[in-house]
């Protein structure tokens, strides 16, 4: 029923800061810091994803810059041990990468982001090769879409093929991403499906559905 989803493809930065798997660990901080991100994709020769280097993976390297913690510290935390003594992207990055092809939609990357706790995704092609990158920022761009742009899309693709006898007896008025929906319609379960469908369009952030059925107009 409503238009094309977002997809990563339409939010996603083209244009992405990488390393080698070889990459010392200074030049790992210093390109974060030009670039101003918290984490990069680590790529084979031939542009292939094969990790991702967080902040959080650079951290235990000062954290345990003053001595060794105790044994029982050692064995919960072999992972950040072992990124204490990295000297190479290699040795600091997590693997395998945790990446969204740019087809998926917003939803679906935004759940991978969720399941997996990382705040950023590379974008990859089929052959796991770098296309860009997408972060929790990117995701949340739908929310900026203007009121009248949201009430034109629930008009032509909810009211307008749900109710396509009814439609002019509907109105839709969108306040700060909230779409109120008023009038009569011939169905109360329909007027539920038109509640759903405009809840799901991009950038709505929550549906006050005001549409009684015919059958509870009491006309003089």
């Amino acid at each position: 029923m409503p238009g094309r989803p977002h997809t990563v493809s339409d939010v996603m930065t083209r244009t992405v800061a990488a390393i080698g798997r070889d990459a010392p660990f200074r030049d790992v901080v210093t390109l974060m810091e030009e670039w101003k991100v918290s984490a990069l994709p680590v790529l084979e020769r031939d542009g292939q994803v094969i990790g991702v280097v967080s902040e959080a993976d650079l951290l235990p390297k000062e954290e345990f810059r003053d001595g060794d913690p105790d044994r029982f510290i050692q064995r919960q935390r072999l992972d950040d041990m072992a990124k204490a003594g990295a000297v190479t992207a290699e040795e600091l990055m997590s693997t395998p990468a945790v990446t969204v092809r740019a087809s998926a939609t917003l939803a679906q990357a935004a759940r991978a982001m969720a399941r997996q706790k990382v705040k950023r995704l590379p974008v990859v092609d089929a052959e796991g090769m770098l296309e860009g990158i997408v972060s929790r920022s990117d995701l949340l761009k739908v929310f900026l879409r203007g009121d009248e742009e949201l009430a034109a899309e629930v008009r032509h693709e909810v009211v307008d093929r749900l109710f396509p006898l009814s439609a002019d007896h509907i109105q839709v008025e969108v306040t700060d991403g909230v779409v109120t929906l008023t009038g009569w319609v011939d169905d109360e379960g329909v007027a539920g499906v038109a509640q759903r469908l405009a809840r799901a369009v991009e950038g709505v952030v929550d549906i006050r559905c005001c549409l009684v059925p015919v059958s509870a107009r009491s006309d003089p």
